[in-house]
């Protein structure tokens, strides 16, 4: 009962911490930290529907997440968004021509993305979002620009999971929608998997001892552990590949090219490593070699 107890007022801190009066501040990148990107002058790009349509209105409407620290976090206080992914959402503005500092984010959840794109809800998505197979068929990919792998959070006091062998008859809880839930349905039958819209009530239920685990990307959970670190840890080797891309719409070729460029230009002119050492880097994890672009063709 005191571990219950214990475990509720650490779900009730992590909460509080989100931006809530009186709370301690949101936990992230600090903005007089963060890279400025130039935006392109006289950028064109007539064969991309999605640009034309956000020429006319003015500005880009990016989708995100909100709730994942160090990568795509939402401040309720103030409505900024934050992270890694976010930066590379204003790379890739300021390439095509638009002011970072007009885009309209909106918060789409994991199983609403392809969705979102192939209705026109979003112009692009950037937001921990697997580059596979299937997704190809219903959207279109510019990247990768970061290679994470799946990994697992556990309680730290937790010694029996370590790594996915461990997970027979325990709950693991990850996003509905996600990469990392179908690979723990299809690759590890005898844990028992639990679904949430978002990894922040995963983190929750995993503080109140409702679930066993969380899993998804290293990224993520490291940057959950960060903000708890006397109640979190990530534990094991990760066990996947996960190459994130920026979500297109699928007919979108000349978009999906345009961001291609802009990733390989601002990795080349070090935009990349700045925005990942001051949002990423925070959890202390050094900067990798960014990937090599995958320019598909059209089709």
């Amino acid at each position: 009962m005191r571990r219950l107890v214990a475990a509720l007022a650490l779900a009730a801190l992590l909460t509080a911490g989100c931006g809530k009066e009186g709370s301690p501040p949101v936990k992230g990148p600090q903005p007089d930290q963060l890279p400025v990107y130039p935006v392109a002058t006289g950028f064109q790009l007539p064969d991309s529907p999605t640009w034309t349509a956000a020429k006319r209105r003015g500005h880009l409407v990016v989708g995100a997440k909100e709730d994942q620290p160090y990568l795509g976090q939402k401040d309720p206080a103030t409505g900024t968004y934050s992270g890694f992914d976010i930066e590379i959402a204003k790379m890739m503005s300021a390439s095509l021509g638009f002011d970072p500092k007009t885009i309209s984010f909106r918060t789409i959840a994991s199983a609403n993305r392809e969705t979102a794109l192939q209705n026109g809800q979003i112009d692009y998505y950037v937001g921990t979002y697997t580059i596979n197979d299937l997704r190809k068929k219903q959207v279109g990919f510019a990247g990768p620009y970061y290679i994470a792998g799946q990994s697992l959070l556990v309680r730290k006091d937790e010694d029996d999971i370590n790594g996915p062998q461990d997970l027979a008859g325990k709950r693991v809880c990850s996003a509905a929608g996600s990469t990392p839930l179908q690979r723990i349905q299809r690759d590890y039958p005898k844990a028992v998997a639990v679904a949430y819209d978002t990894y922040s009530i995963c983190v929750d239920n995993l503080l109140s001892l409702q679930v066993d685990a969380v899993t998804t990307d290293d990224t993520i959970l490291m940057g959950f552990a960060a903000k708890a670190p006397d109640a979190l840890k990530v534990v094991g080797a990760p066990f996947s590949k996960e190459p994130y891309g920026i979500g297109v719409s699928r007919g979108d070729t000349a978009l999906r090219f345009a961001l291609d460029d802009a990733l390989a230009a601002h990795e080349k002119n070090g935009d990349w490593k700045r925005a990942y050492d001051a949002t990423l880097g925070l959890s202390g994890v050094p900067a990798p070699q960014p990937p090599p672009v995958d320019r598909y063709p059209a089709g």
